[in-house]
């Protein structure tokens, strides 16, 4: 609680996300409240100074100052459309996951920012011409939600070199646990428990909510510092990608040194069949069944059938649970 001298210092600092609710008082008292900042924030506001304004005897008047777009009523769209973005970009990384033993990195990283353009290209299709959560300002809601799928894919997809098949665990504690909640797109921190509330400063989802909050309802007054923090975040995920990149080459340098080429990490050649139609001598049927044993796992039909190796059916398995 504050004083401030008028009305115009009051509804700029609601304009500037100073304070989230102005009390004037007089014989008609007035709320001022910004709904765009939280309509959680205005409804605990109003409901405080309807119990002083009924002490005095007198109705409340409510005005916004700044309201949120038509097709977002409840001013929770926002925060939605975060939850879709961020569930497209962290499925998208158990998809490029599955298939990463058999990929070059920089094919993976290619397929991430792909990922990335189409996920953000459907977050603003659904916020404008779909669903209209927002009036203007489109592009720059575009652009981070770009910036804020990418960090989430280059960092899912580079912890995937070593997390393996508890990546999709990984990224939903970061992107999902820690990321929802102290995003401030149901709450803002002043009326979430401190810990979330301080993850509230630095996290790429508050990031991202209260970005496009300032851009579309706020003149962009401290957009970038909301884009610093994306952008952080962008760089945390190259830099995820380039230890992935120096870890895999080292595997592969342990894998020459020992004589197994990369690629048998994944996978082992089938044993060419015996086209020959003629009885192979005990040995050579011994050889030869050694190795297709070796190839094929137990259960596979018969000698001559290669199979895939226990880390390459991790692999498939998370796509398929995908």
């Amino acid at each position: 609680m504050r004083t401030v001298a008028d009305r115009d210092t009051a509804v700029n600092h609601l304009r500037t996300q100073q304070s989230f609710g102005a009390y004037l008082p007089g014989k008609t008292p007035r709320l001022l409240v910004a709904t765009a900042s939280s309509d959680t924030s205005a409804t605990v506001v109003q409901k405080v100074f309807t119990d002083v304004a009924a002490g005095q005897g007198a109705p409340l008047e409510v005005t916004d100052v700044a309201p949120t777009a038509d097709g977002d009523p409840t001013g929770q769209g926002l925060f939605f459309l975060l939850v879709a973005v961020s569930i497209g970009s962290y499925a998208s990384v158990a998809v490029i996951g599955g298939a990463g033993a058999v990929l070059a990195l920089r094919l993976r990283a290619a397929l991430a920012f792909g990922a990335s353009l189409v996920v953000s290209a459907i977050g603003a299709a659904f916020a404008g011409p779909l669903f209209g959560l927002v009036d203007h300002g489109l592009g720059g809601l575009w652009a981070m939600a770009w910036l804020y799928s990418a960090g989430i894919l280059l960092i899912g997809v580079g912890l995937h070199t070593f997390l393996k098949r508890w990546t999709t665990l990984g990224v939903m504690v970061l992107f999902v646990m820690l990321n929802f909640t102290s995003s401030g797109g149901v709450f803002r921190p002043e009326l979430q428990p401190g810990f979330f509330g301080s993850l509230h400063a630095f996290w790429n989802g508050a990031g991202f909510l209260e970005g496009v909050r300032s851009h579309v309802y706020f003149g962009g007054h401290g957009l970038g510092d909301h884009v610093l923090v994306l952008v952080v975040w962008f760089a945390a995920g190259l830099a995820a990608m380039g230890v992935a990149g120096l870890a895999e080459a080292r595997w592969r340098h342990e894998a020459a040194g020992r004589g197994r080429p990369a690629a048998s990490r994944l996978t082992e050649a089938p044993s060419a069949p015996d086209l020959s139609g003629t009885e192979s001598s005990a040995p050579e049927r011994s050889a030869r069944e050694s190795s297709a044993s070796a190839g094929g796992r137990p259960g596979s039909e018969g000698p001559g059938t290669g199979s895939v190796r226990p880390d390459a059916e991790e692999e498939m398995e998370e796509t398929v649970g995908v």
